[in-house]
């Protein structure tokens, strides 16, 4: 037999679920993964974050999307396959996989372990391999993948609420770790308290720090500070209550992806003071430089964070009891699950029983 031939028969046949056009409707989906390589370990999905890129994706709202397309890049599985190189996992272990799946290994940002800015870095899906494969995400039954893009899950953190860790936790605990927001007794501001958000205050309150949510909706006001211990709550369009933070907060993360200003977070900042913005809204905000002239204040940016980051995250996570807040459905509701997280309705964020629901063929 050839070894083409060979490699034809170990694929891996998998079952989920695909958008065929930018109705964004999913259904039933067969399909292929490539063969458990040396280097490879393979993942029975157990569970699945559905993120807001999801639904933008699977829509082509940003016009980038090849169809047809299985999302998913917020994965928590069992290991059931491990190659002969392997050395971070063995059967058994839990696993998690998120935004990325492939780097080129050899540029200046993969040598600092900065997989995620990679030039060639392959997304979790709707991407594509160095040989051309396509790329299928974690609304399905499995996955293969080089370990090296796959974190170890400690045993102590509950498993349903740590896929949107590794999309959401990933993104704001980088910025907050590489801007030096993560000092005990700092002010650090969360602008929007949903799915990144809520876990960037988890985060800020087991750092130590001082923590205000900065939100349209008084009506969050309430859980923010019963449910999340945040010490204050600003309501964006109170002007009052904006003035009286002018100039208080060390840094501010905007997690937020509908369009905003930025003005009113750069006046609520310190000299010095920083504002990431994490949640990358399409309508690009106007820059307003002379307050940032004025008060030596800094814009930055990132998005989700390199391999060894993000194991860090995860065992930072572990060690301090953190998880996402989520609501678990099952597969054949991912329709309607997205409906809702188009219109803001989820706390906070979904989370799919793949291994319980999605009643693989296979």
């Amino acid at each position: 037999m050839s070894k083409a031939s060979a490699a034809e028969e170990q694929v891996v046949n998998t079952y989920g679920w695909a958008a065929r056009d930018s109705s964004g409707i999913l259904s039933p989906f067969h399909f292929s993964r490539r063969a458990n390589c040396d280097n490879d370990i393979t993942i029975k999905i157990l569970y699945c974050g559905i993120c807001h890129s999801d639904l933008h994706l699977v829509k082509d709202e940003v016009g980038m999307t090849n169809y047809p397309i299985v999302p998913g890049h917020e994965i928590v599985g069992e290991v059931t396959k491990v190659g002969h190189n392997v050395t971070k996992f063995k059967i058994g272990d839990k696993a998690g996989v998120g935004g990325s799946v492939g780097s080129c290994g050899s540029c200046e940002n993969c040598k600092e372990d900065l997989e995620n800015y990679c030039p060639k870095m392959i997304w979790t899906f709707n991407g594509q391999y160095h040989d051309g494969l396509k790329t299928y995400g974690g609304y399905s039954d499995n996955i293969v993948i080089d370990e090296h893009f796959a974190v170890l899950l400690p045993n102590t953190l509950p498993l349903h609420g740590v896929p949107p860790l590794l999309c959401a936790g990933i993104t704001v605990y980088s910025p907050m770790m590489y801007y030096g927001l993560c000092k005990p007794g700092q002010h650090l501001g969360v602008v929007g308290l949903g799915g990144l958000g809520h876990v960037a205050v988890k985060f800020a309150k087991a750092l130590g720090m001082k923590v205000t949510v900065i939100s349209t909706s008084p009506s969050k006001q309430k859980e923010a500070v019963e449910r999340f211990g945040v010490d204050s709550f600003l309501v964006s369009h109170d002007q009052e209550q904006l003035q009286a933070a002018m100039g208080t907060m060390d840094g501010i993360l905007d997690t937020v992806s509908g369009p905003h200003s930025l003005l009113p977070l750069i006046g609520l900042l310190k000299t010095n003071g920083k504002l990431v913005l994490v949640g990358a809204p399409i309508q690009a905000p106007e820059l307003p430089y002379i307050p940032l002239i004025m008060g030596r204040k800094m814009i930055g940016g990132s998005a989700i964070g390199g391999m060894k980051e993000t194991q860090e995250m995860i065992d930072f996570a572990a060690k301090h009891n953190i998880i996402a807040d989520v609501e678990v459905i099952p597969m054949d509701y991912v329709n309607t699950a997205l409906e809702r997280l188009a219109k803001g309705d989820v706390k906070y964020r979904f989370v799919i029983d793949v291994a319980n629901t999605l009643n693989s063929p296979f």
